[in-house]
């Protein structure tokens, strides 16, 4: 797969044209990357099979990861699923726009490659005007996976997206840093009782004020071979560098002293280790290479700098060279927090509790 990439701005000046040039893309069945408030989205028109195909191509994203259909209007939620209980509802007017999937009853004008065969489907509508104006302007519901290559840290950045797909897409609309910076809680609404299958954008403490009870259906490590993905993020490696990742969990001031040991221990074998760490753990931990995940108890921070410090850290061509990457694991479980320790789970190669 080889393509030219086209780079669309987002200015005052180019804002309409640069939208028309990524609807015409659209319509033709190509592949935008567009950004969302979470991450950067690989989109493609969700009732297209051939145009979903180029998704997982481009990714090289394995074909039973179900993707997440983006809609600019409640009104357009009839067209692909059905069935919707009064919950979903309820869930849509406090979340919607936002960082909230909800899994429903699928509706068959959906193919089965853009819900990897379920009789479900997953949907959101994301609070970016970017985003927004794409899918109203396209006129069609967007599929759409984060835009990097699978298995990689999620992209915050289009430079992020050029990174991993330059040539393998059509275009990228550069709308600048996201603002989340973890992808949205994908909630399944099609039983009684509501469950989360992926902690994201949306904390359960909040889902939980408006609809009660809410199960937990997701772990921090892939679900086994042969075992039903019902949700992204469940099975397969995700949000992985290159580079060795070691994350150490635990209280504050016993994390801070096993960082600092690990750091002793590879400079003693001539290895350099790169860091991603809070703010109060750099008052006493240093190392060449160090990327802050913001204030330990302000998961916001750590969910914005989360992949972008584990992609800088990565940066083997950027002359960063770092030989392991040692994550600080206290930052605060609440709300978003639980998201950003999950994708962290999920990239570590080695967890280590104190």
């Amino acid at each position: 797969m080889n393509c030219t990439t086209l780079i669309l701005n987002i200015g005052e000046s180019n804002y309409k044209d640069s939208i028309s040039k990524a609807v015409h893309i659209l319509k033709q069945g190509g592949t935008v990357a567009f950004p969302t408030e979470t991450v950067y989205g690989l989109g493609a028109d969700a009732l297209n099979p051939v145009a979903v195909r180029k998704i997982f191509e481009a990714k090289g994203r394995p074909a039973d990861n179900p993707l997440i259909v983006h809609i600019a209007s409640i009104d357009t939620l009839d067209t692909i699923a059905e069935d919707i209980p009064p919950v979903a509802f309820e869930l849509m007017g406090a979340f919607w726009p936002g960082p909230l999937t909800l899994v429903l009853r699928r509706k068959n004008t959906v193919p089965d490659i853009t819900t990897g065969g379920l009789n479900t489907v997953a949907v959101r509508m994301p609070d970016n005007p970017v985003a927004l104006a794409l899918i109203r302007e396209a006129g069609m519901p967007l599929a759409a996976p984060s835009a990097n290559t699978s298995g990689r840290p999620s992209p915050t950045t289009a430079g992020h997206v050029m990174s991993d797909l330059s040539g393998r897409i059509d275009a990228v609309i550069d709308g600048g840093a996201v603002e989340v910076g973890v992808e949205s809680t994908v909630l399944d609404v099609t039983s009684d009782v509501p469950v989360i299958l992926r902690p994201g954008g949306v904390g359960v403490e909040d889902i939980r004020k408006h609809v009660g009870e809410v199960l937990i259906g997701y772990t921090d490590v892939e679900v086994g071979e042969g075992e039903v993905v019902r949700s992204p993020g469940m099975k397969y490696t995700h949000y992985s560098p290159d580079t060795r990742v070691i994350l150490v969990e635990g209280e504050s001031a016993v994390v801070r002293a096993k960082i600092s040991e690990l750091v002793e221990s590879y400079s003693k074998k001539n290895m350099r280790a790169g860091l991603l760490i809070t703010d109060e753990t750099a008052e006493y931990v240093h190392a060449d290479k160090m990327y802050s995940l913001g204030r330990r108890n302000e998961p916001e921070d750590a969910a914005r700098n989360l992949f972008a410090g584990l992609r800088y850290l990565d940066g083997r061509n950027a002359g960063i060279n770092v030989d392991v990457i040692i994550v600080d694991g206290s930052v605060k479980r609440e709300g978003v927090g639980a998201a950003v320790l999950n994708r962290l789970r999920k990239a570590a190669d080695e967890l280590v509790e104190v």
